[in-house]
């Protein structure tokens, strides 16, 4: 197991962040951070060891041990699999002690398993968590999705061509349409997409996953990035779209079903309309929900893990959708062995 050394620091800080908040974030807040360590520590032993599979599995044990001993009556709404393909953090699966407050939990372990085993950028553990209702039930499928941050809100439509879209977010941000960066996931289906991006004159950074980052990049002020275009998995659209909210920024999407099976599952759970596009606060539903992630190699809005011999340092943010205050933390964290779950 992982022993906190610093538990005292963590506790004096979420003292400082609580005030103002409610009991829940008090009690919660922290508890989000080092569920999202504790899966970054785990997964980040298998950066650039070429299984993707064994890092997952990694993260997703020490996410569930972890809440396993949280007092919370959690529900996850939207996770990695369904209850057959444990040991995924599947959809409808009870997390915490069965006792505390009723929560709805969106978690994605490691975003970016592929990342993770080959050593590449922008690998997090992350999750989102609300009151019951406050998350969209996303199917496991894709979302057509454009982002940006707090000073283009209002500039973008997904029904809009990508010249009107480049040059609405442009204008807002008081650049030229050659400085504009816009991230797309690096993907064949996205050729298209690339190819009009570049006859606009636009910057363009290809990531070769990591959706979650790539969405809020745009609200980082440090990034480097404007703009999110294209298509990327529904559910990380809905954990994107808290974290976005909590910053501040704007995400639209649509889903992208693949077959009739798919259409026939979001209907099931409760989507009615679909071809209906999504705004931010269609994805990620009232001011109570919360955002935690944990880099576990280095990207654009947070460092990885960095073990240290005798331990580790993670980097983390928690952000807190009714107040938009943003908190990084920097763990430093020794332990005599590595955690086995």
């Amino acid at each position: 197991m992982i022993r906190y050394d610093n538990q005292k620091v963590y506790i004096e800080a979420l003292n400082q962040v609580a005030q103002g908040c409610s009991f829940l974030d008090r009690n919660l807040a922290m508890e989000f951070v080092r569920a999202t360590e504790a899966a970054a520590l785990s997964s980040a032993r298998w950066v650039g060891k070429g299984d993707n599979k064994a890092a997952d599995h990694a993260a997703v044990e020490a996410m569930r041990h972890f809440f396993n001993n949280v007092d919370i009556q959690g529900t996850v709404v939207i996770g990695e699999g369904e209850r057959d393909e444990a040991p995924m953090l599947y959809i409808g699966e009870k997390l915490g002690t069965g006792k505390g407050i009723k929560i709805d939990i969106a978690v994605d372990p490691l975003e970016g398993t592929t990342i993770t085993a080959k050593g590449g950028p922008n690998a997090l553990s992350v999750l989102a968590a609300g009151p019951s209702g406050s998350m969209l039930h996303a199917p496991d499928t894709y979302m057509d999705k454009i982002a940006v941050g707090p000073k283009a809100m209002g500039a973008i439509d997904l029904d809009a061509s990508v010249r009107e879209n480049v040059e609405a977010v442009a204008g807002k941000l008081k650049k030229e349409i050659e400085e504009l960066t816009v991230i797309i996931l690096e993907r064949d289906r996205h050729q298209k997409l690339i190819e009009e991006v570049r006859k606009c004159g636009c910057r363009i950074v290809l990531i070769p996953d990591g959706d979650i980052a790539g969405a809020l990049a745009p609200a980082m002020p440090d990034s480097g990035i404007d703009l999110l275009l294209g298509i990327g998995a529904a559910p990380e659209g809905v954990i994107g779209a808290t974290g976005l909210k909590c910053l501040g920024g704007e995400i639209q999407g649509r889903l992208k079903f693949r077959n009739e099976e798919e259409k026939s599952r979001a209907r099931k759970m409760g989507i009615k309309d679909l071809d209906m596009k999504f705004s931010t606060d269609d994805l990620s539903r009232g001011n109570e929900t919360m955002f935690a992630a944990t880099g576990v190699t280095d990207g654009t809005i947070l460092r990885g893990v960095n073990f240290t011999g005798d331990g580790a340092v993670t980097h983390s943010i928690v952000m807190r959708s009714k107040t938009k205050t943003v908190r990084f933390i920097e763990g430093h964290h020794k332990f005599e062995h590595f955690p086995e779950f």
